[in-house]
């Protein structure tokens, strides 16, 4: 997750899927032994890290650009091919995607998205810069 000044997901046809101005961008990779409990940690360590002025997005009222990345569980450890047997199946990662989606939505927190599958172009303006890594 990284805080921004602003960030924008765009598809290969020029579609803006989704667009935020301050505040997070969150790139959410999903294992296959992601579920529920895994769903509720992660929004709320979404909504509620104090990264803004000691204020956190739900504090503040700021939104998240949610965007699903596969490749963080890429393995680079062997050979020059990543492996990506880590990685959960889309048919596994969509559902925990939308389902982080609506959990953050529960806090009152906007949440702006990508297209899951989809080629992507993800651009932001990292705000410090500042990025966490959070894993659950």
């Amino acid at each position: 997750m990284s805080r921004v000044s602003r960030a924008k997901v765009t598809l290969d046809d020029g579609t803006v899927t989704g667009e935020i101005g301050r505040g997070m961008l969150v790139l959410l990779g999903v294992s296959p032994e992601d579920g529920q409990r895994e769903i509720e940690l992660t929004a709320r360590k979404i909504v509620s890290q104090r990264i803004f002025d000691e204020e956190s997005l739900e504090e503040a009222g700021l939104p998240v650009l949610l965007v699903s990345q596969f490749t963080l569980y890429g393995d680079i450890r062997k050979g020059r091919r990543p492996s990506w047997s880590k990685a959960a199946p889309g048919e596994v990662a969509e559902p925990i995607y939308l389902k982080v989606k609506e959990e953050i939505e529960k806090y009152g927190v906007e949440v702006a998205t990508g297209s899951f599958g989809a080629m992507m172009q993800v651009e932001s303006v990292n705000d410090g810069p500042f990025t966490l890594w959070y894993e659950c």
